[in-house]
């Protein structure tokens, strides 16, 4: 099955890179480009793709805008790629529905990963983000909410967002929120690693 990808990206030299790097994989195909966001919202309605990759900040309507507007009338999963790494950005992006959240100083390895990632339902969040949001909360790893520990146990009962959103009657968005915020408070950057912190910390309990 291959993977259909839209990009929205004001910089014509960074789309023409992306698009280099996700034609080189057999099971990744870029239908579509535009500058703005605008755009990206009509062309996600027209052609349905698995996956976005929106950047953040372009002129007319920015990145997080189109990604409300996406998630109201044809959602999916959208990646922000961006160079701003800012709580306000980051946070805004996440409350907006995004599935992701990455640096344009990523490799091509972890783009890649990343679209796989987020065509299959999955949350991503650049470690450096992670991190850096991890360190902010306090110097005491922060504790999950009873909502969080659900959305957790599901994960690692192997359910996708959209499952756990069925399971919980909340959004896929909703969903997403708690997964990054659940990315954030563990110091992770995969479900997997998630769910294994969890484990040593005894929030989950041993498989």
């Amino acid at each position: 099955m291959t993977i259909r990808v839209v990009m929205a990206d004001d910089h014509l030299i960074v789309r023409e890179g992306l698009r280099f790097v996700i034609s080189a994989e057999p099971d990744i195909e870029v239908v579509a480009e535009c500058a703005d966001g605008a755009e990206a919202i009509a062309l996600t309605a027209q052609l349905r793709p698995d996956v976005v990759l929106m950047d953040l900040r372009m002129p007319g309507t920015d990145g997080v805008t189109a990604v409300t507007q996406i998630m109201a009338v044809s959602p999916c999963p959208v990646l922000i790629l961006t160079t701003y790494d800012t709580d306000g950005d980051v946070t805004r992006a996440i409350a907006a529905g995004a599935a992701g959240y990455l640096l344009k100083d990523l490799s091509r390895d972890e783009l890649v990963r990343a679209i796989r990632a987020a065509a299959r339902g999955e949350t991503v969040l650049a470690t450096p983000i992670a991190s850096k949001l991890a360190n902010q909360l306090s110097g005491k790893a922060p504790s999950l909410t009873v909502r969080e520990t659900e959305v957790l146990q599901r994960i690692a009962e192997g359910m996708s967002n959209p499952q756990i959103g069925a399971s919980l009657f909340i959004s896929e968005a909703t969903v997403k929120s708690h997964v990054m915020r659940i990315f954030v408070k563990l110091d992770v950057d995969d479900r997997t690693a998630a769910v294994t912190r969890a484990i040593a910390r005894g929030i989950l309990p041993p498989p």
